[in-house]
């Protein structure tokens, strides 16, 4: 074989190592965070739980923020949001965008608190938790600003509501503590969380005339 012909199947060789290294070193921060905290966590203590070197994770992740932030996102946009951030982009009607935005709202925290929950509580007080934190309510917001400008364009919000406003409401609705509330600590389960979400959304955000032609539509 020429050595041409080595290359790629070397370089899928390395490609998968990488990310199994990867795979296995994420696996160890997030079960030491669980059980330690995040603070209370070195890359030192990562590495040699993940069975590689110091200099791997700082090569893989830069430093434990990075680590975080890779656990974080994969956690938050994971296959279930991708699944309904799909289904989101194939809705053309502003209306049912608005109340597709439950759907989006539960895939994030329904995946987050099966893959975070543990260490959430074992870091409640951390900055560097809160911080990602921080920059996911930022990323949230922005991610947003499109279904209300559309609903705006279409002249389908409610009287006397304006876009900035709009904007804060379905950011508030469709934030962790609303979920947490009702899901966390209400009992509720995730498919009336959404049923309920999206009804409020469109209450609160949407004009009667409008609402009642997504409705007939929805039948």
């Amino acid at each position: 074989m020429s050595e041409q012909g080595k290359r790629p199947y070397a370089s899928k060789l390395r490609s998968r190592s990488a990310e199994v290294t990867r795979t296995r070193v994420l696996d160890a921060a997030k079960e030491l965070f669980a059980s330690q905290g995040i603070d209370g966590v070195t890359i030192a203590r990562i590495a040699e739980k993940g069975g590689v070197a110091a200099a791997t994770v700082y090569s893989l992740f830069k430093s434990k923020e990075g680590l975080l932030h890779a656990l974080m996102h994969a956690a938050l946009f994971g296959p279930q949001f991708r699944e309904a951030r799909a289904r989101l982009e194939g809705v053309t009607d502003p209306v049912e965008s608005i109340a597709m935005s439950a759907h989006v709202a539960r895939a994030i925290y329904e995946s987050e608190s099966a893959e975070l929950g543990l260490i959430r509580g074992a870091s409640a007080f951390s900055p560097a938790l809160r911080k990602m934190e921080q920059d996911f309510e930022r990323t949230r917001f922005e991610m947003q600003e499109k279904r209300v400008s559309l609903l705006f364009a279409a002249e389908k919000q409610r009287k006397g509501l304006q876009l900035i406003e709009a904007r804060r409401i379905l950011w508030m609705y469709t934030s962790r503590d609303v979920y947490r509330m009702l899901v966390c600590d209400g009992g509720w389960t995730p498919d009336r969380y959404q049923q309920w979400l999206s009804e409020t959304l469109v209450l609160t955000l949407v004009n009667a005339n409008a609402r009642q032609d997504w409705a007939a539509s929805s039948d």
